[in-house]
Formats: C-alpha cells, structure tokens, sequence
C-alpha cells in the first residue's frame, strides 16, 4: 500500500481537483499520511500569480537531503503550475517524478502508480479543448459539510492580464447530467452546501447547441433533494443575462451572492484588458442584480497598476468603489505573467506606485465594508457553521446567505448544523454572532 501526502494551491479549483484525486488514490488503496511518511507527495497548484509559483519552488527545494539521504519521496506537480513550468521543475529537481497539466487529471492515479514504480512522467496538455476528467465525486473532503463542483473548464475571454487560457486551456462546459449525477452523489454523502464552480460561470452551455445555459443548470441542481445550500463563482460582466438572477430569486437555497468582477473603473483601461464590456453595461448589470436581490452581497475583483494606467484611470477605479459599494473586493497590484499579451505592453508602471494605490483601494474599501457590515447589528440569519474558526480558541464560523464569514463562540460539536444567530458586532472583513438555536 502507498502512502501519499496532497498539498493544494491557489484557487477553489484546486481544492476541488485535489479533492477528486485524493478520493481516487484512497478508493484505489493508497493512505494519506503527513508528509514526513509519504512515498509519494504531491502539489497541486497554482500558477495565476507568481507569488503561488515561487511558495512552491520553495517547498520543492526542501527535499534535497531527504532524496541524498533515502532516494525518497518521490514527488508530483499538477495542476496550472505543472501546465506552465513542469518540464522545467523535473530538470531542476530530480525527485520531481510526475508533472501533470489540470486537464489530465483524469490520468493522474495511474500515474501516481507508475511513478512509484520507477517511471517519470509528463502529463501536459497540447490540444488546448481536450479534457480527460476523473470520474469521482470528491467524496474524501477536507471539509465534510461542504463540496466545490467545476461545471466548466477552461476560458475562452483572453484577457490580456491572465495566464488562465494558457495552463488551463479553452473552455469546455461539462454535461448537465454529469454535474447532477455529481452533486446527488456528494448529498448522499452528507454535503448541505455546493459550490458550483467555473472560471466564468456565465459561460457554462455556450458551447452547447440546444439551449441549455446556466440559468437551466442552476435551476436543475436547485432541484435537488435534500441540498440545502447552492452558491457559485465566478460571474463576467459580458455574460451575466437577467435569467440568473430570476432563477436565484425563485429558489431560496440559492445564496444571493454574486462575484462580479470589475478588475478597473476605467473605460480605456478595460479596452486594453480585453474585458468586452463598458461601465454602462457593467452598471446595468449590476443594476439587475439588485433590482431582483435586494439583499444580495456583491463582491468584486480589481486590479491596479495595469500597464499604461494613469492617475485619472486610477480615480475612476476609487470612484467605481464609492459607486458600487461592494461587501468585499479582492484587490491586487497587477503582476505580469510571461506569455500573456499585458506582460510585453509598454509603460509598466513602477512598483512603488502599484503599492501606493493599492494601499489607497484597500483603505476604501475597507471602510466601505466595515460601514456595510455594522449596519447589519442586530441582525438574525440561518447559517450553517462549518468550521473551526482560524483564529482564536473555542471559535467556530459559517457564512451568511450573502457569504459573509460570521465568528462565534462555541465549540466543534455546532460544526455541521444549522443554527439562528444574532450578529452582536463587525468589522470591515467579518460579521460576530452568538447563537440563538440549532435548527437542525
């Protein structure tokens, strides 16, 4: 019997891969270990950002004196990292045995076999619209109550700033009846909440010719038995139609929670990104989304520093913040990655800069969020906790509807119920509340 050890990367993709291949290697015999006593260890992970790439060059460094010392263990790359640089990891380091791109996860565990049987192998993706699944629901689950789902692989957008098209191919929509048959399997193993997930949601049916979008999936997985809670990321502006929304608006169990990501404030900028849609458009959109979800949370994601970005553009991006009042952005300085078409544009902006305005985005933000959460004091939601909490002893946390975080103080025996809380106070990145009762 084998021993494996997983350590995962980056995105919720990631989890969900290392999820599905973690269930694979049980279900064919092998045992997860910590990593001390593993045969083999194996990193999935991410290569959006250069920071997640340089954590695991660093990681892989490490061992050197073990592979002197024991030839062992062996290790694997997979996922968009591997897509990018895994050839490059197994020259480098040769305990490095296996480098596998995200769309041969299908290939993995006879992979991860064979290795152990001596081989190295490469595993990367050339036909840019192949994909080899693995067949498992991710039933072996860091976390027990909760399941990432991917309904879609792949992107088609080209953004000028991101590396996705490029490690994780163009864009390919799962089957309905796949996706379905997926989630049934993960409620009959307890899950009460699924994420459905794709690099642009939206997209999902595009490429199918009968009509069937993901406004029809999301009602078909709402549809099922026993899941009390749906929520997914993430959504493009250029694709997001009024359907969503009214399938949302018709089934509870859906959270009224949209990642719309505006990545700048300004028209010009946007152009040079590729983003396919103007702030009108996106104002309209986000329009709709309130209009049919009064409540709805609105998180958003944004760049700043892109090449070619002037003080005004800057100011437009700040004024895009007080206009649209998100409950969370996720904000970055942009970072430029080799072979995307923004990594060779003229006037890069120095860093210096990129840091002063992001330290300025966050700050808004920041007080936007804080103004936006101390209005709900007092406040009462069904929440279903999910964790420990990942600081402080004798803390737990679940998310609200509108996928806010909410601490509270108990212990682990709440994890994996329903309960009404109070929220008795907040900050700018998290709700606190008391419990009032366990409703399940």
């Amino acid at each position: 019997m084998y021993r494996f050890a997983l350590k995962v990367y980056g995105c919720q993709m990631n989890v969900y891969d290392g999820d599905k291949l973690r269930t694979a290697l049980i279900q064919k015999g092998w045992k997860e270990v910590e990593e001390e006593e593993a045969d083999l260890v194996i990193f999935n992970g991410c290569s959006i950002r250069a920071k997640a790439e340089h954590k695991v060059w660093s990681e892989l460094g490490r061992y050197g004196d073990s592979w002197n010392e024991k030839s062992k263990p062996y290790v694997a790359v997979t996922g968009c990292i591997a897509q990018r640089l895994g050839e490059a990891m197994m020259t480098r380091f040769p305990w490095v045995r296996l480098v596998g791109g995200p769309r041969h996860i299908g290939n993995l565990p006879e992979a991860c076999e064979r290795v152990m049987a001596g081989e190295c192998i490469s595993l990367l993706d050339e036909d840019p619209r192949a994909f080899i699944d693995l067949e498992v629901p991710p039933i072996e689950r860091v976390n027990p109550w909760k399941a990432y789902v991917t309904i879609a692989h792949g992107c088609d957008n080209y953004c000028t700033y991101c590396i996705v098209p490029y490690v994780r191919g163009r864009f390919v929509s799962r089957s309905p009846e796949s996706i379905i048959r997926e989630v049934e399997k993960l409620v009959a193993d307890g899950i009460k909440e699924v994420t459905l997930l794709g690099q642009n949601v939206d997209s999902y049916g595009l490429d199918f010719d009968n009509g069937y979008t993901f406004s029809s999936l999301l009602r078909d997985v709402a549809n099922i038995e026993n899941l009390p809670l749906i929520r997914f990321v993430t959504s493009h502006p250029k694709d997001f139609t009024p359907d969503i929304v009214k399938v949302m608006s018709h089934y509870p169990k859906i959270c009224p929670s949209i990642n719309l990501p505006i990545q700048s404030g300004s028209e010009r900028i946007l152009q040079k990104m590729n983003r396919k849609y103007t702030l009108e458009k996106y104002r309209e959109t986000v329009s709709i989304i309130r209009s049919a979800l009064p409540e709805v949370g609105l998180t958003s994601d944004l760049i700043v520093g892109f090449p070619g970005e002037t003080e005004e553009d800057f100011q437009d991006s700040v004024a895009a913040l007080h206009e649209f009042r998100y409950d969370l952005v996720h904000t970055a300085a942009y970072s430029p990655r080799e072979g995307t078409v923004a990594a060779t544009m003229p006037d890069q902006i120095p860093q210096e800069i990129k840091m002063k305005r992001l330290n300025i985005v966050n700050e808004i933000q920041s007080r936007i969020a804080s103004e936006i959460n101390q209005s709900l004091v007092n406040r009462t939601y069904s929440i279903l906790i999910d964790d420990v909490a990942p600081k402080g002893e004798g803390l737990v946390q679940g998310r609200t509807p509108t996928d806010k975080v909410v601490i509270i103080k108990g212990g682990k025996d709440l994890i994996g119920h329903f309960a009404t809380i109070k929220i008795t106070s907040a900050d700018n990145w998290c709700l606190y509340g008391e419990v009032i009762d366990i409703v399940d």
